[in-house]
């Protein structure tokens, strides 16, 4: 038991306690904001049972993120040739009959496995950063090379295209701005850099004449065009603003019984319904949490002691600030709105748990980097 406790006092000094704490805070926000929302019974889909998964996701997720921070990164990292297929082969599930569109939303994303709905997106963000990172890793000395180059992009429009093909095209965002973050902290060329900048509006010319529909084309009009909507596409951003401002300063209470209904309020809308409970102190709180988790992920980056290390924690930064800024740009009326969860926050215990794991990813980055707890993988200098 006393090797035990040591053994526990010693990854606790090398765990970022701090980063943990602030996941497990917006968790517990989280937890309260989706038990208002069942106990004052605003919406069908927010149940008793929506809370329970959230908690019991949001422990397995500490749980995760324990484990995974003893594990070594670099040992798991070159384990890709396990994980990044079955996260491939789950992604192509969702073409088969075992595919799932879920009420209200616009893509067939989700696997239904009994009464058990998986979407295996969120796994396939977790593969790719690892296995994105680790190629990065072993090419940035060469990545400026036009063989190299291409193989680092094929690597990233494999999973971008597949969750397009879904019509998931705002995780094919996030994967687009993984892919672009861990780029631009390695040494690509100018010349890349701009062809990158050249090629954006190229691709969005693209995406507009021959893959968003016109709901989806609809949805950008209107922030441009308010109040120009025949199909009442901005009611749903509307009722989110109308919820922000219901709350004042101080929020309504958990109990009030008196709140503006949004649709999605407790998946991707969920920062709204914070705002109308706790007011503008609780959304700005909720804000300085999410801001303070990416940033020590930003910091532990800084603090790699190698190549994959770093890109992990640039990725899952990536990932994270991504996820929030269009999240809350959604609810603000500033970005449209394509489904993207806020990072531990929205109801769904996949999206839940692999917010945890990246987070554990990044928490071994840290502790493997204690030079008396390192394993030499490279020759490098300490």
């Amino acid at each position: 038991m006393k090797r035990f406790l040591e053994a526990f006092q010693k990854y606790l000094r090398m765990s970022d306690l701090s980063l943990i704490a602030a996941t497990l805070a917006v968790s517990a926000i989280s937890c309260l904001m989706l038990y208002s929302i069942a106990s004052n019974e605003l919406i069908r889909r927010c149940d008793m049972g929506t809370v329970q998964t959230q908690i019991i996701a949001s422990v397995l997720g500490l749980v995760v993120v324990i484990v995974l921070s003893v594990l070594d990164y670099n040992k798991f990292a070159r384990l890709w040739m396990l994980y990044a297929p079955l996260a491939l082969g789950l992604v192509l599930l969702t073409f088969t009959g075992l595919g799932y569109q879920r009420e209200g939303a616009d893509d067939r994303a989700w696997l239904a496995i009994g009464t058990f709905y998986l979407q295996p997106s969120e796994l396939l963000k977790l593969a790719f950063i690892l296995t994105f990172s680790f190629h990065l890793s072993r090419d940035e000395e060469h990545m400026n090379e036009l063989p190299h180059m291409a193989l680092l992009c094929l690597h990233a429009l494999v999973p971008i295209g597949l969750v397009a093909l879904q019509g998931d095209y705002g995780t094919a965002i996030i994967f687009s701005f993984i892919f672009a973050a861990e780029l631009l902290t390695a040494r690509i060329a100018l010349r890349y850099l701009i062809a990158g900048i050249i090629a954006v509006p190229a691709a969005c010319l693209v995406a507009w004449n021959f893959l968003l529909q016109e709901t989806h084309k609809n949805r950008i009009l209107v922030l441009i065009h308010p109040g120009t909507d025949p199909e009442n596409l901005e009611y749903q951003q509307d009722m989110g603003l109308a919820a922000l401002a219901n709350g004042g300063t101080f929020g309504k209470g958990l109990l009030d019984g008196n709140y503006v209904v949004v649709p999605e309020m407790h998946n991707d809308f969920i920062f709204a319904y914070t705002g109308q409970v706790w007011g503008i102190i609780g959304s700005l709180i909720v804000l300085a949490l999410l801001v303070f988790i990416c940033l020590k992920v930003l910091t532990d980056s800084l603090g790699s002691k190698n190549l994959l290390g770093r890109f992990i924690c640039i990725g899952t930064f990536a990932m994270l600030f991504a996820h929030s800024f269009m999240n809350i740009g959604m609810v603000l009326k500033v970005m449209p709105v394509i489904g993207i969860p806020l990072p531990f926050m929205s109801a769904g215990g996949t999206a839940v748990l692999s917010m945890y794991t990246a987070i554990g990813i990044v928490n071994s980055t840290r502790c493997h980097n204690i030079r008396k707890y390192r394993i030499n993988y490279e020759a490098e200098p300490d």
